[in-house]
């Protein structure tokens, strides 16, 4: 069974997590000839404050 792992920051919506998971889950099917119900698709979402990038933490970063 495919597990799909994907971090984001925080402050997505249902809906854009909702369509992601959507795609994700569909073109994984087609492309491993496997059905959409055996995919697996987690979320984690990080708050701005845990993380940087190019030695700014997020909150900094306009």
């Amino acid at each position: 069974m495919p597990v799909i792992q994907i971090t984001i920051s925080q402050g997505r919506t249902v809906e854009q997590k909702r369509e992601l998971i959507k795609v994700l889950t569909g073109e994984t099917a087609r492309i491993m000839k496997t059905q959409e119900e055996k995919i697996r698709v987690l979320i984690y979402e990080v708050s701005k404050e845990n993380w940087g990038n190019g030695g700014l933490i997020g909150v900094d970063m306009v």
